[in-house]
């Protein structure tokens, strides 16, 4: 019994760091992409500083930082507070199977 506990306990930190991993690699992602369409569409532009403030500004470049940065904060809510839930609910099956396995 003890190391069915243990074994359960392994994975659900196992899967907790899979989660904290993908969130990170989310964010590695977003950062990287949108800083090459952010370049990539204020380099052509630039004649001086004030084209290059007003480009780097436009709804243009912002609306891809702003659009994925909402579905980034979604996937850090869930990742962050959405994790009470699922253990709720894990521990919910497993003691149901561990219960119909005994009988």
């Amino acid at each position: 019994m003890e190391t069915k506990k243990f074994n359960l306990k392994y994975i659900r930190a196992k899967n907790k760091v899979e989660k904290e991993k993908g969130f990170y690699s989310h964010l590695i992602i977003y950062v990287l992409v949108n800083t090459v369409i952010t370049i990539i569409k204020v380099w052509g532009n630039v004649e001086n500083w004030s084209t290059f403030t007003d480009k780097l500004t436009s709804i243009d470049v912002l609306s891809s930082w702003t659009i994925w940065g909402v579905f980034l904060i979604l996937h850090f809510l869930t990742f962050k507070y959405g994790q009470d839930w699922e253990e709720r609910k894990i521990k919910e099956y497993m003691n149901k199977e561990l219960s119909n396995n005994s009988k």
